[in-house]
This record gives structure tokens, sequence and C-alpha cells, in this order.
């Protein structure tokens, strides 16, 4: 991974508010949610910054580094794919979960451009 500490600092930075914030909204969704999008999209967002973290650790390891990071992005994708579906149910306001995914999608072309540049 060839891009600056900055930059990875920085999303670092984006993923863990991005986490925070899926845990905010999901505390207000519907109780009958628990054990269906609630703890999708949490496992969901949770695992891109658990694999993020994970693969940056292993930068040395250039092979298993990037099959971490494709993980990162694949449930990149799946947590923002629930988000959108949240929204079009009414689980979360368009504003909230708009605001949500202007931030995933920061975080998303931040991950590809690693992805792509590795």
């Amino acid at each position: 991974m060839s891009v600056s500490n900055n930059y990875h600092i920085k999303l670092r930075e984006l993923l863990d508010s991005f986490v925070h914030d899926v845990y905010k909204i999901t505390k207000e969704f519907p109780r009958d949610e628990l054990y269906g999008v609630v703890s999708q999209l949490r496992r969901a967002a949770l695992s891109v910054v658990l694999n993020y973290i994970e693969g940056s650790a292993r930068r040395s390891q250039k092979k298993v580094c990037k099959n971490f990071l494709w993980i990162a992005y694949g449930s990149f994708q799946e947590a923002k794919y629930l988000i959108e579906f949240s929204i079009r149910e009414s689980f979360v306001s368009e504003a909230r979960g708009g605001g949500i995914l202007k931030k995933a999608d920061e975080i998303g072309a931040m991950l590809w451009g690693i992805l792509k540049n590795s």
C-alpha cells in the first residue's frame, strides 16, 4: 500500500465515525429488526473497519493485506446497501441516512483507491 500515512489516518477516522453513526441510527430501528437489519448492518459496518485494520497491520505481507482490504470493501458495499434499504423502509430518515451515505461514498472511494493502487 503506497499511500501516505495521513491518508490511512483519515480513512481510519472516517471508518470509526461511520461505525458509530451506524450504531446510533440502528438504536432507533423497529424492535422487530433487532435480529435482522440491525444485526446485519452493525456486523457489516464493524467488518469494514476491522478488516481494514487487520489488513493494514499486515502491510509487509502484500497478498494477505490485499485480501483483508477486499473483504473490507465487500463488507462496505453490504453496509451501504443496508443503509439504502433502511431509508427505503423508513427505518431511518432520508436526511440522516443520506448523511451517512455521503460519508460512505468518501470511504468507498478511499478503499477503492488503495485496492486499485496495490
